[in-house]
């Protein structure tokens, strides 16, 4: 009676199992050649990969659109963001990108609706833009909110200031807010674009 032969292993395994017995039957310039192409093949792609996600945070990139360009950006450019007498700069990727790399690559991804808008020229005039700006504020608000302004954090530590430095109004603020769990983008809307206006009726306003 005929045994049954094992079925060879699938997927990734099975791949290295094979190189194993390549490598075991002589053929190691195979294997080894294998390997190389593959770890060369895995850099170039992994390299070229983080490549193009530091490419994207480029301001240079942001203010590519012309929508971006001639309103948020100019702005942005009149913002103590901007200019301040430090010569501290913060750019669009600063506080619309994480840091941390797998938020970051879910930030790009979720990027794909703005490329959208740019395409369908959603937003490709100074009118549309101001027809649209309190919906895409809210987008951004809700972010910062859900997040903890984790951004701005990069930055700005509430637990870090120096609250005898600060004025008596903005001390009393941020003592409250600690008390209150609040986050930063709970009372800095408007702080590096303009804010937009506000429905009279907020609850009749639906986040597309």
């Amino acid at each position: 009676m005929q045994q049954d032969r094992p079925q060879p292993a699938r997927g990734i395994i099975g791949l290295l199992c094979r190189l194993w017995d390549a490598l075991g039957r002589g053929g190691s310039w195979y294997g080894l050649g294998l390997l190389v192409v593959g770890g060369v093949a895995g850099v170039i792609f992994w390299g070229g990969f983080n490549w193009a996600l530091e490419l994207t945070q480029k301001e240079s990139f942001c203010i590519s659109c012309h929508e971006m360009r001639d309103t948020p950006f100019a702005e942005l450019k009149k913002t103590i963001h901007f200019k301040n007498p430090a010569g501290v700069t913060a750019i669009c990727s600063d506080c619309h990108v994480p840091k941390q790399w797998i938020y970051k690559v879910i930030r790009k991804i979720k990027a794909s609706r703005e490329v959208y808008y740019h395409l369908t020229g959603y937003v490709d005039t100074p009118e549309k833009f101001k027809a649209h700006r309190l919906e895409l504020a809210k987008r951004v608000w809700a972010t910062m909110e859900g997040n903890d302004s984790r951004e701005c954090r990069n930055c700005h530590e509430i637990t870090s200031m120096d609250f005898a430095k600060q004025s008596g109004r903005a001390s009393a603020k941020h003592k409250n807010s600690i008390k209150a769990h609040e986050t930063g983008i709970t009372c800095h809307k408007g702080i590096a674009h303009h804010k937009p206006e506000i429905p009279t009726s907020p609850s009749s306003f639906e986040l597309q």
